[in-house]
């Protein structure tokens, strides 16, 4: 082969030399090229930017692009020395290069163009300075959509059963899987085992914790794609049977209700699928259902007994499991306990007022009582007046109630007082005990008389 200017590639046998060069200039080329490894994708174009600058004058700029395959000869591909291209015939629809630039266009990519792509950009002027980059190119297909299976897709009973999430893709190369719970990375654990390229996951046993939204990820150098979510169906339960009531008083497993209330009790329990729930009621050392479904309605003055026994059960029908809880239902009246803890919301100013109001109406009950309330006088004290007594001319000033009292002497003969009323209201025979009702019905006449 003739000799070829300092710096310049010539091919022996299919192996790539160059000559060496004045150290001192090499370091005046810069080639630089955004990333060793580039990731293209099937039937699309793709771009291998690169850069060079040097600092020297140049009279001839070479571009030479190389393209090898892991354990195989580099091949040319095209050159140009300043703007004259040469292509190789077999890839000159395929491959494009404008210089000055000595960026590569590969258009359209295929799985047999991945490689490595080798530039060399050699620059002569008062001497030849060089400098090459390699690329490395992968062609990828993007991934589909994969779709995640489960079996049993019927569910299964936890404790009992296991379950394994298989993850498919329809398209795609170099495929990695990452399996996602609820939004999280998923791990290996005693409970979690995956295949050996990640597409399968088994779960063995299944537990109620295993519930929740699964996803798996698939994804490769030029595409990422996440299943639907899927829920897997697990049977679980009954777990955390509790009764629960909307009126009374609980303290632990005793509810205390008023006589007249109607109290609605609920029995829930934690279960897939929901359970079947029936109440029983013990009495005289018996019992017996008396109703079926998670509510039950007690009418307290209904119960003849003050303390009754209750019983809910929980039944799941799938996992054959059961529970139960009881609890018991004290009926009282109302005490006053309750009455002082209502006096206890009132105001001070309402507390004020009520006993205010009733003051004054008992005051006035009193006078009304006292203001039409006969009165009875004690006979000394009525005597006395009595004698005391001396008239008025005119007699309606003198009306009034008066009691006319007998007093008998030792003789035993009854004597009367010594003020009296006159002879003409005395009636002979008379005796001399009068009622009030004769003295009253006496008065009126004498009004009349005095007025004429």
């Amino acid at each position: 082969t003739a000799p070829q200017a300092p710096g310049e590639p010539f091919f022996h046998t299919g192996v790539l030399f160059s000559f060496h060069f004045y150290a001192g200039i090499c370091s005046a080329l810069r080639l630089t090229v955004p990333s060793h490894t580039i990731h293209g994708i099937e039937g699309q174009p793709l771009h291998l930017t690169v850069d060079y600058n040097f600092n020297t004058t140049a009279s001839e700029i070479q571009i030479i692009w190389l393209f090898e395959k892991p354990q195989s000869i580099p091949k040319y591909l095209l050159g140009s020395v300043n703007q004259s291209v040469v292509p190789d015939l077999e890839y000159k629809h395929k491959f494009t290069l404008i210089p000055p630039n000595a960026s590569l266009m590969i258009n359209p990519l295929h799985v047999t163009d991945e490689g490595n792509y080798i530039v060399k950009v050699n620059v002569h002027g008062n001497g030849t300075i060089s400098a090459n980059q390699k690329i490395q190119v992968t062609v990828d297909v993007p991934v589909a959509k994969p779709v995640v299976q489960i079996e049993p897709s019927s569910g299964v009973v936890e404790y009992v059963g296991n379950m394994t999430l298989t993850c498919t893709v329809g398209k795609g190369t170099r495929i990695g899987y990452q399996w996602m719970k609820n939004g999280k990375p998923m791990h290996a654990s005693s409970s979690y085992t995956f295949s050996p390229n990640n597409d399968t996951l088994l779960i063995v046993p299944v537990m109620k914790e295993d519930i929740g939204n699964y996803s798996c990820f698939a994804t490769n150098p030029v595409s990422a794609m996440e299943s639907e979510i899927i829920a897997p169906t697990i049977f679980y339960g009954p777990y955390g049977l509790t009764v629960n009531s909307d009126k009374g008083l609980k303290v632990g497993e005793v509810f205390t209700v008023d006589i007249g209330e109607a109290i609605l009790f609920d029995c829930s329990a934690d279960s897939n699928p929901p359970n079947t729930y029936s109440w029983i009621r013990r009495a005289d050392n018996t019992t017996h259902v008396i109703k079926y479904g998670p509510h039950l309605e007690v009418l307290s003055e209904k119960v003849a007994q003050t303390t009754v026994d209750y019983m809910c059960c929980a039944y799941n029908n799938v996992t054959g499991k059961r529970d139960e809880t009881h609890f018991t239902v004290i009926i009282t009246s109302v005490g006053l306990e309750r009455l002082a803890q209502k006096g206890k919301s009132l105001s001070s100013l309402a507390v004020i007022t009520g006993i205010s109001l009733f003051l004054i109406l008992s005051m006035s009950l009193l006078f009304l009582w006292k203001r039409y309330q006969p009165h009875k006088g004690r006979p000394g004290a009525d005597y006395r007046k009595a004698q005391t007594f001396s008239g008025h001319e005119n007699a309606t000033d003198d009306f009034g109630i008066y009691e006319f009292v007998a007093f008998p002497d030792p003789t035993g003969v009854p004597t009367v007082p010594s003020q009296s009323v006159s002879g003409s209201d005395f009636v002979q025979g008379q005796d001399l005990h009068s009622t009030v009702y004769e003295v009253i019905q006496h008065i009126p006449e004498q009004q009349e008389d005095h007025q004429e």
